[in-house]
């Protein structure tokens, strides 16, 4: 070996050793073989392109001038032209703006100041020359002048920290586990920003779920602020991270008014993060809300209630068995309306019968599914506080069960409220298993958002047990398959009982085959009846059972001496002995007569005339 190249490598180990002792300084050595001057201009042009937005207004200056010397040079003539399109584009800014990321006035506003500054200097460029004094003055004074609103802007000074920090992300990929991944884009809103990361080879988008507590502490968020969700395109090496610095749901939301006037459309329960409305189609689908106690359930309950009112083409039950408490403000607009554990087997018995009768009925028309109209509603069934009735009547739950399986067709849909939906609150699983439309509101342990939104949930991202207000929720629904956090509307005792008013005198009646349905089931329970109890034929009992043979003057009878505000069904039945569909067939054929009028929701009353009788 040459002992030269043995020399150069002693030396070359020396140096290493002071290196590791004494560190290194760094130096710029300028040689006649290193040009210093590109260094210098490299160096310059990084700055430059580093504080680029703060540079903005001087940028626009400084083209402003060049284009003036242009203009004055070789088209002087154009002044006419650049004035008419200044007007055009301040004008478009003004008007559209809001379009092209303006969505303030104030911001518009600025724009269009900015915009007819800069075509006015340019146009008396043109015409008397850039350098003609005033010009060059006015130029710097108006620069300065608009450039504080621009540098004090807090979406401007918000997009630049972005900036740089996701031009760090190397860096923080390699901390929080996701080296090899990189930002795509990157967008700052009102809330905080959202970008679209890149995930590098091998890595999923449950890899950047899992990494999201390490992710809020590396770029420098509040717990729970950071969300990842899988991208609309459904590709698995991509992931949308949303960071939330200014709670978009830190306040309740006002509701706005119904959303919907017919069952066929997709209902507004809330808002999204982003500010998107969370709409669902509820039309022959079942429903679950879903959440602990104090998690705004009955409040989203309200806010569809107000929408469901609102629709001329649905009939509405409900169950309520905290003796309605929850759902008695909206009974003017609750066809029926299930406080008891009886009255709630009732009613889902009933609502089976009308099901049955439905689909005898398309099976005669040769048809597949029942199109909901103002004279064929759909029938949707509020049941609140579902772990109730499977407590306090259990032989509902068959009934409710029955109409999970087989209510899409008919229309006959459920929609349940509960707090903690496990087997033996659901009852049947069939129920559970058959919401479509599931609104999860807080709960207090991870598992129980598997047990409301379904197994595995809690792992690929959906995580209620972190929503940390009254109102907030995820959905899950065939058009809502990404976690993303919602609020729903703030419907108050006030704006409830006002819109029940608003919305009573437009409610449909059931239709004629539903009364059909009932009434042959209340024949055929009634000749039951007669054939059971012959031994009884004495009892009050069994007067109450053979009423409705004399029925329609009985209850002829009681709706004219009825007081002025009316009578209820059920003050019907004590003093008539029928059955309550039989009651409602009776009421409805009377009403459509013309022989009686509804004083009020669920009060009647005859209509007197010369020649009463019915018969």
């Amino acid at each position: 070996m040459n002992p030269r190249h043995r020399a150069s490598r002693a030396q070359m180990r020396r140096n290493a050793r002071r290196m590791r002792r004494y560190g290194v300084e760094p130096m710029a050595l300028i040689t006649e073989d290193l040009e210093f001057a590109p260094l210098v201009i490299a160096s310059i042009a990084r700055a430059v392109w580093r504080y680029r937005s703060e540079l903005a207004p001087l940028t626009i200056a400084t083209s402003d001038l060049v284009a003036g010397v242009v203009l004055r040079r070789w088209f002087p003539e154009w002044w006419p032209t650049v004035i008419i399109a200044t007007v055009i584009v301040a004008g478009a800014v003004a008007i559209w703006g809001r379009w092209v990321n303006l969505p303030r006035p104030v911001e518009r506003g600025y724009a269009t100041v900015t915009t007819a500054f800069a075509g006015a200097w340019l146009t008396l460029a043109a015409y008397l020359g850039p350098f003609t004094a005033p010009l060059p003055a006015v130029l710097g004074i108006g620069t300065l002048v608009l450039a504080v609103p621009w540098w004090a802007h807090r979406r401007r000074r918000a997009r630049v920290r972005v900036e740089r920090t996701l031009a760090a992300w190397p860096d923080i990929a390699q901390a929080v586990g996701l080296a090899g991944s990189r930002v795509q884009s990157a967008i700052v809103d009102l809330w905080g920003y959202r970008f679209r990361l890149g995930l590098g080879l091998g890595q999923t988008v449950e890899d950047a779920l899992s990494a999201v507590p390490r992710l809020e502490s590396a770029l420098g968020t509040t717990r729970g602020g950071v969300r990842v969700q899988p991208v609309a395109s459904k590709k698995a090496n991509r992931a949308d991270v949303r960071v939330i610095e200014t709670d978009p749901h830190a306040d309740a939301i006002t509701w706005p008014g119904p959303s919907i006037t017919s069952i066929t459309q997709p209902a507004k329960l809330g808002l999204f993060e982003d500010g998107t409305p969370v709409r669902v189609p509820l039309l022959r689908r079942h429903g679950l809300f879903a959440g602990m106690s104090g998690a705004g359930k009955s409040g989203g309950v309200n806010v569809l209630l107000g929408d469901l009112t609102a629709c001329e083409d649905v009939i509405l039950w409900a169950v309520d068995l905290k003796r309605g408490m929850e759902l008695m403000p909206w009974a003017s607009c609750i066809n029926r309306l299930a406080t008891t554990p009886q009255e709630a087997e009732s009613l889902l018995a009933d609502a089976v019968v009308i099901l049955d009768g439905r689909a005898d009925d398309l099976t005669r028309r040769g048809e597949r599914v029942w199109e909901p109209s103002p004279d064929r509603p759909a029938l949707i069934i509020i049941v609140d506080e579902y772990a109730e009735l499977a407590s306090e009547a259990p032989r509902a739950i068959d009934y409710a069960d029955s109409i999970a399986r087989r209510g899409r067709a008919p229309a006959v849909n459920l929609i349940a409220a509960t707090q903690r939906p496990s087997k033996d609150a659901m009852g049947k699983s069939a129920v559970r298993s058959q919401m479509d439309v599931r609104l999860c509101f807080r709960v207090r342990e991870p598992r129980d958002g598997d047990l409301i939104l379904g197994q595995g949930m809690v792992k690929a991202g959906w995580h209620p047990h972190k929503l940390d207000a009254p109102g907030k929720f995820l959905i899950s629904s065939p058009e809502h398959d990404i976690p993303r956090r919602a609020r729903t509307y703030l419907l108050d005792d006030e704006g409830v009982q006002a819109t029940a008013e608003r919305h009573a005198e437009h409610r449909p009646s059931l239709d004629a085959v539903s009364l059909a349905a009932l009434d042959d089931a209340a024949s055929r329970a009634e000749r039951h009846a007669d054939a059971s109890i012959d031994e009884e034929r004495t009892s009050p009992r069994h007067a109450r059972q053979i009423a409705p043979k004399r029925g329609d003057s009985v209850l002829w009878t009681v709706l004219r001496d009825a007081p002025e505000n009316g009578i209820t069904v059920d003050e019907l039945i004590t003093a008539t002995g029928m059955s309550r569909p039989t009651i409602y067939r009776r009421l409805a054929q009377l009403e459509n007569d013309g022989r009686v009028r509804q004083v009020s929701r669920g009060r009647w009353r005859a209509r007197l005339d010369p020649n009463p009788d019915p018969a």
